[in-house]
């Protein structure tokens, strides 16, 4: 996966400049996912539907 130019973070994000989560981008079949801290650093992509699981399993935990 390229690197996506569309990073979103959650509005839940803590307070000021809101830099005190994770940021995700998605395309068609993959999540990127980086430190709002430390956007240069390491991107760990994963699957859509794996991440899609995931995010639906701490829903329900």
């Amino acid at each position: 996966m390229t690197p996506p130019a569309a990073w979103r973070r959650s509005s839940y994000s803590g307070p000021g400049d809101g830099n005190e989560c994770v940021e995700i981008a998605n395309s068609r079949t993959h999540v990127a996912i980086r430190d709002s801290k430390a956007p240069a650093d390491r991107i760990l992509t994963v699957p859509t539907g794996a991440f899609t699981t995931f995010v639906g399993t701490l829903k329900t935990s």
